[in-house]
């Protein structure tokens, strides 16, 4: 089937966009919650759909690596979540955010959205369109996530992270989670013909 999502607002994530991923046993218990960082938006921008590799009105394809990050949101029991609310947000292809605190924001990929949301679909699934993140000054490459109950309660932050990332030894906020709970916040990598794909469960407490 056919990837197709909507340049705005919130989106329905088809099922199709994870069945070319295989599911792998994780570690029990939920996803770690990660600190939100210095980035989150102090203002959602007016584009804030699932494609981050597209700004609306602009005519230019945001630069770097092009990544779909996709995944199931789920309960401790296992079960799908449906309408669940994802957000991300990240640095561009040279590490630098989409924030007035960001020092080289005159330097940044105006192409490139830098915060999405998508709403889970009937499977709990969810998927957005964006970039491989380029490096942040003293972290390894990562993506913001935060997932928000269907039925209201508080949210879930937590970080992605890429298993192919040198820097991953090295990374503080990362090597505070005791393993195995550090594997879950591992995406499981494979290629597509576009760049690449991150499978990214969230398992909401």
């Amino acid at each position: 089937m056919t990837l197709l999502l909507p340049r705005r607002g919130l989106i329905l994530a088809t099922p199709a966009l994870i069945l070319s991923g295989c599911a792998q046993a994780q570690p029990s218990g939920g996803t770690p919650a990660q600190m939100e960082g210095p980035y989150y938006p102090r203002a959602i921008p007016d584009d804030a759909d699932a494609d981050l590799r597209q700004v609306a009105g602009l005519g230019q394809a945001a630069q770097g690596r092009p990544l779909l990050l996709a995944g199931q949101v789920r309960n401790l029991d296992g079960a799908a979540l449906p309408g669940a609310v994802v957000e991300i947000w990240q640095a561009d292809h040279a590490g630098i955010y989409l924030h007035p605190r960001e020092g080289r924001l005159a330097q940044r990929d105006s192409g490139f959205q830098g915060y999405g949301r998508a709403r889970a679909d009937a499977a709990g699934r969810y998927a957005f369109r964006t970039i491989r993140p380029g490096q942040y000054p003293g972290r390894t490459p990562h993506i913001h996530l935060r997932a928000h109950p269907p039925a209201g309660g508080p949210p879930l932050t937590t970080q992605v992270y890429f298993p192919d990332e040198p820097l991953n030894a090295r990374d503080g906020l990362l090597n505070r989670v005791a393993a195995p709970q550090r594997a879950l916040l591992l995406a499981r990598l494979s290629a597509t013909d576009e760049g690449q794909r991150a499978e990214f469960d969230v398992l909401l407490p």
